[in-house]
């Protein structure tokens, strides 16, 4: 009787006990993160992206890319160090406005670098004015965690704490960091939306504590060329702008709080960063000249990615800690093209450009107007077709330069419809009496003639050079060869490279000039 009734509990007990109940660390994210020494902590920052998911492409050894950042971030994260991303704002966008056409494509690439600045575990950003170009509930739905103007974040970095401010004028500055050191913050990143100049004059401001100010702001497209800093009791420093280089600050602990200071071993590293991209500058001109030898290209490109490989070590080297209390370094890490790139927020790039471009083309369907008739008197596009009618021999020198091929280029990569590109590979695009529509291209496919002889509407008509643009000027150039596109571009040196015999230069003896029976 008695061992019946045990094998009876036993029945009844046993399958409760195999039961596998939730522990605890179940509840937990399956990337929670890894447990972090207390020697000292990680801080990656960007700014001013201007909705960049990356380099155009157009150059080679183009910076930049969403995918290099998210490796960077993430190899660091694989480390026992805390690791934490701030971004500073005006990211999302570009420009504060848009013409109707463009809207679908630039809401689809915020919500892409939104889920890329998630993969890479945002911490906090700031919000800039071209964040807002598509109006503040599209920002707030992206569901990004915000710092407002004014206010302050306080972040774990392991035994520390990091305060981040955010401030419009060098006097918000000053207090808002003052607040962050009194709600206990031991290292306090000061995010000024303002140029690297104007932040310069604020970090001398008496009261300030911060260790380091970032300006988040430049004052144009093109004023965010390069990475600066300025050397001071409190450092300054500006971003390469459209994403191009990260800000790493590596923070060392000592075994008791107190203030933090620069570590001195950083200039020696400094140094030799600066020789090595000095060095890579000169490679990269050479590879980017038209018609470079592809053997000499080879070997010249080979030898610049054994610079950026050793110049990739001293910037993600740990700093050496010293017995000098606390310290941090400040060093820029450039995306240069032969870091590796995250799978997973390349994927969302790639569907970004797939997205993108069927509905731009959509759009163009739906909504696109005719580019309006140019005024009494100016000239409209014929197309490079009709110019071939009467000069055979500047067409056949046109044909083998790269310009004759800029619409397949675009095709390669599967950006022939997105806006941000297509300006500088078709003929006339948004000019009277050119093309403003995606699915009307055809016809006026490449960078022809008249884009850079202007239209030639009225040469046909009245053909001599007072009707057309007989000799374009560097001018006409820049407009697609700006320095985010063509950053090596020289005038003197291309231009070359598009000239031939009737087309710019005498005919050969011998071979004068024909004109075709048809077109």
């Amino acid at each position: 009787m008695r061992a019946s009734v045990l094998a009876a509990l036993l029945l009844a007990v046993l399958p409760a006990c195999m039961r596998k109940e939730p522990r605890p660390a179940e509840t937990e994210p399956k990337t929670a993160a890894p447990a972090h020494d207390s020697t000292g902590a990680i801080l990656f920052l960007s700014a001013d992206m201007r909705g960049y998911l990356g380099p155009c492409g157009c150059s080679e050894n183009m910076r930049g890319g969403i995918g290099r950042a998210a490796q960077q971030i993430l190899d660091a994260r694989a480390g026992s160090l805390p690791v934490l991303y701030v971004d500073g704002g005006d990211s999302l966008f570009g420009e504060s406005t848009f013409p109707p056409g463009q809207v679908p494509q630039e809401e689809r690439k915020a919500r892409a670098l939104a889920e890329a600045m998630k993969l890479m575990g945002l911490s906090v950003r700031a919000v800039g004015e071209l964040d807002d170009a598509r109006g503040a509930a599209f920002r707030q739905s992206l569901h990004l965690p915000e710092l407002p103007a004014g206010q302050v974040k306080l972040l774990d970095a392991g035994a520390r704490k990091v305060g981040v401010v955010s401030a419009t004028s060098g006097e918000q500055l000053v207090a808002l960091s003052t607040r962050a050191r009194g709600e206990g913050a031991d290292f306090v990143v000061g995010l000024l939306h303002t140029t690297v100049e104007v932040a310069q004059a604020a970090a001398e401001l008496p009261g300030l504590a911060a260790n380091v100010v970032v300006a988040t702001h430049t004052a144009s497209e093109f004023s965010g060329e390069e990475n600066k800093r300025v050397r001071a009791a409190v450092p300054v420093v500006a971003l390469q702008s459209k994403g191009r280089s990260l800000l790493r600050i590596d923070l060392t602990y000592s075994p008791t709080r107190g203030p933090f200071s620069p570590l001195r071993a950083q200039d020696d590293t400094d140094r030799e960063v600066s020789a090595l991209e000095q060095r890579m500058a000169l490679l990269d001109k050479d590879i980017n000249l038209p018609g470079v030898d592809p053997r000499l290209k080879a070997l010249k490109q080979g030898k610049r990615d054994e610079l950026a490989q050793r110049k990739q070590a001293l910037l993600t080297a740990p700093p050496i800690p010293t017995n000098e209390g606390n310290g941090f370094t400040l060093r820029f890490l450039p995306l240069d093209p032969s870091l590796p790139t995250a799978p997973a927020a390349q994927a969302l790039v790639t569907s970004y450009d797939s997205d993108v471009g069927k509905m731009n083309l959509a759009w163009a369907k739906e909504h696109g107007e005719e580019c309006p008739a140019p005024q009494q008197g100016q000239a409209a596009f014929v197309g490079t077709q009709t110019c071939r009618e009467c000069h055979a021999e500047a067409y056949a020198v046109w044909e083998k330069t790269l310009h004759s091929h800029a619409w397949g280029t675009l095709e390669q990569a599967g950006k022939q419809y997105h806006l941000n590109c297509v300006g500088c590979h078709v003929t006339g695009w948004q000019r009277p009496g050119g093309v403003c529509r995606l699915d009307k291209v055809m016809g006026r496919e490449n960078v022809g003639c008249e884009s850079c002889h202007g239209p030639g509407s009225l040469h046909v008509e009245n053909p001599g050079p007072t009707t057309i643009v007989a000799t374009p000027g560097r001018e006409a150039c820049l407009t697609c060869h700006n320095p985010e596109n063509s950053p090596h571009f020289d005038f003197a040196t291309y231009l070359p490279r598009i000239l031939g015999p009737g087309h710019g230069k005498p005919l050969d003896v011998g071979q004068p000039a024909k004109r075709p029976s048809t077109p």
